[in-house]
């Protein structure tokens, strides 16, 4: 696989660009994302009446995670209902069971009601069981059953004729997620909603008003702000104790139209793969067969290219009809101890300041569910998910998770004590990256294809972690927090809102 990664969603769209912010504005919601959960809190909070501003720091809104999902919708839970019984009880297993069910049923919702044309259909979701043998399979029947969620035990069958038992769920779906945020990015616009792209955010301070303070200086002062920035961008220390970045790798391969059937299956392995189809257009001979997995935590792994190669040959083993692989892409979540998101009330920014973030693998449900309780919230509305998911709380029985997951943090910033990949630049080879030691401190060489050498700072402007080449996208990685940088420096994914910095 080369470096050159485009997600099978990258679409083209009027809609989704914007001029950036020119000047100081005021507005009732700030909402900072143009992803899944900030254009979804924007529409509802528009459809409400309010008068909403949305900022985003790329080009064009829908280009970070929601760009580089798999679209999965799905009310099944990646770190299963096993672990967040056990962790948070049944009656907070219900809760989500429920609220991702809800989230499902909001987009069928708005994509009727505004006549959507995303390939929105509701499906049955499949666990089957991986190398790992049945034992999680079973564990969770027992679990669920006790729950009282809806499934069913059965066998599936794979195109090649391979079969296995599975638990079966009724009312997942699967959607083209640009197609649909891009027509909400236009109905934000129609209800009075202001978007400006090529913004980036430094700041937020709450209070009454809160104060949204841009890169270039500009302020929206507004009744209240939204972060939903998929990682945790301005939300202090604490925060980022919650949370833990992993990158997670994609391909879409051809495969003949209808053979594959149409639904979303997920194996118990872990890391796990997770398999849907997108069916071709009109006049196609061609489905693509979605497959994700190979998860690591961001920054911490040297072999990217072979991980896609590793999703293609396990697909191989189980869709024998399968084809060319015509995308292939990265994305990242940001997980939790019990594998729900962070969504509410965001007290280290001060009043009236609200965050979505630690989407847990299911970004597209997390973000949808946690923009209706947002707007709740916003509005002075009383939704029982606030507990549930709020960002404040304690998961004592996930203690063991969470101060692992710490102590690999930390563990990264020992990467000052050792040496360099190489020791110059001279031993780089075209189109490559290594982190070199010069005196005290260590920069990121990058020699492009032509042997022209940039230097950078190799230290992460977010907390001061060093970045890690990544020969799979040619992108600088953050082993600490998950900050993305392109082999030349600038920011690509937060939560840093800063570029490397030039050598001296």
């Amino acid at each position: 696989m080369n470096t050159d990664t485009r997600s099978i969603w990258a679409l083209d769209d009027a809609a989704r660009t914007a001029a950036p912010l020119a000047g100081d504005a005021s507005c009732d919601v700030c909402v900072i994302g143009g992803g899944i959960a900030g254009l979804t809190t924007a529409y509802l909070l528009a459809r409400d009446g309010k008068k909403v501003i949305v900022l985003d720091a790329k080009p064009r809104v829908a280009a970070g995670e929601t760009e580089h999902t798999t679209a999965h919708l799905a009310w099944y839970l990646d770190d299963t209902f096993s672990h967040l019984a056990s962790v948070r009880g049944d009656e907070v297993a219900k809760a989500a069971a429920a609220s991702h069910r809800a989230a499902i049923d909001l987009i069928g919702e708005i994509a009727r009601s505004e006549r959507i044309a995303c390939d929105f259909r509701q499906v049955d979701g499949h666990l089957f069981p991986g190398a790992d043998g049945p034992d999680t399979l079973d564990q969770e029947e027992k679990t669920l059953t006790r729950l009282g969620l809806p499934f069913e035990r059965t066998k599936l069958t794979f195109p090649g004729g391979r079969s296995s038992d599975c638990l079966r769920f009724p009312a997942h779906a699967r959607f083209h997620p640009i197609k649909y945020l891009a027509a909400l990015a236009a109905a934000i616009r129609a209800r009075g909603g202001v978007i400006h792209t090529d913004t980036v955010v430094e700041k937020v301070r709450g209070g009454a008003p809160c104060r949204v303070t841009t890169a270039h200086g500009r302020t929206v002062t507004a009744g209240a702000a939204v972060i939903a920035t998929n990682n945790p961008f301005e939300g202090g220390t604490v925060l980022h104790t919650k949370v833990a970045s992993y990158t997670t790798y994609a391909v879409a391969i051809e495969v003949p139209k209808g053979s594959c059937g149409d639904g979303l299956w997920w194996d118990t392995e872990d890391p796990y793969h997770y398999v849907r189809v997108q069916p071709g257009g009109e006049g196609t001979e061609f489905d693509h067969l979605i497959v994700g997995g190979e998860d690591h935590k961001t920054g911490q792994a040297g072999d990217q290219p072979q991980r896609w190669d590793r999703l293609v040959a396990w697909a191989g083993e189980r869709v024998p009809g399968a084809g060319a692989v015509r995308f292939h892409w990265s994305g990242q979540v940001f997980e939790t101890a019990d594998g729900l998101g962070l969504i509410g009330p965001a007290p280290w920014n001060g009043p009236n300041v609200f965050v979505i973030t630690g989407d847990s693998g299911m970004g597209m449900t997390h973000g949808t569910l946690g923009a209706r309780l947002v707007a709740d919230l916003v509005l002075g509305r009383p939704n029982e998910l606030a507990t549930v998911y709020s960002p404040s709380r304690l998961t004592p029985a996930a203690a063991r998770t969470l101060l692992g997951e710490n102590l690999n943090a930390v563990a990264q910033f020992t990467d000052w004590l050792t040496g360099g990949d190489v020791k110059g630049a001279d031993q780089i080879p075209p189109g490559h990256g290594a982190v070199v030691r010069r005196g005290l401190t260590k920069l990121a060489v990058y020699k492009d294809d032509r042997g022209q050498v940039t230097t950078l700072s190799a230290v992460c402007p977010h907390m001061g972690c060093l970045v890690r080449w990544n020969p799979g996208e040619a992108t600088w990685d953050c082993p600490c927090h998950g900050s993305r940088f392109s082999a030349t420096g600038t920011c690509l994914h937060g939560p840093s809102t800063s570029d490397l910095k030039k050598a001296d």
